[in-house]
């Protein structure tokens, strides 16, 4: 007879830390963006940066170059120094897919 064993991936996780607040407004906020670099994503990411200029005054958005991009390096801990150092007040993580 053969048993087989599965595992139940059902439970749930224990949250340690939780995103950061929303921010009130993007009026005069610095905002950055980190990028897998997904499908279109060279497209779609300057026609956001230009929309939230249009529509926040004094909105300062990064170029969507501005940190490294792709699967391999969004996550790392360079990047995310890389982020802090900038000074920005929010960061849109796309894949724009």
């Amino acid at each position: 007879m053969v048993t087989l064993e599965f595992h139940d991936p059902s439970g749930t996780l224990e949250v340690t830390q939780r995103h950061a607040p929303r921010l009130a407004s993007l009026e005069g906020r610095r905002i950055g963006f980190v990028s897998n670099e997904q499908w279109q994503a060279y497209r779609m990411l300057p026609m956001l940066k230009e929309m939230l200029e249009a529509d926040f005054p004094g909105v300062e958005v990064l170029p969507p170059d501005a940190f490294p991009q792709g699967n391999a390096v969004i996550g790392n801990e360079e990047t995310a120094a890389l982020v802090k150092k900038s000074g920005v007040d929010a960061v849109i993580v796309a894949n724009a897919a």
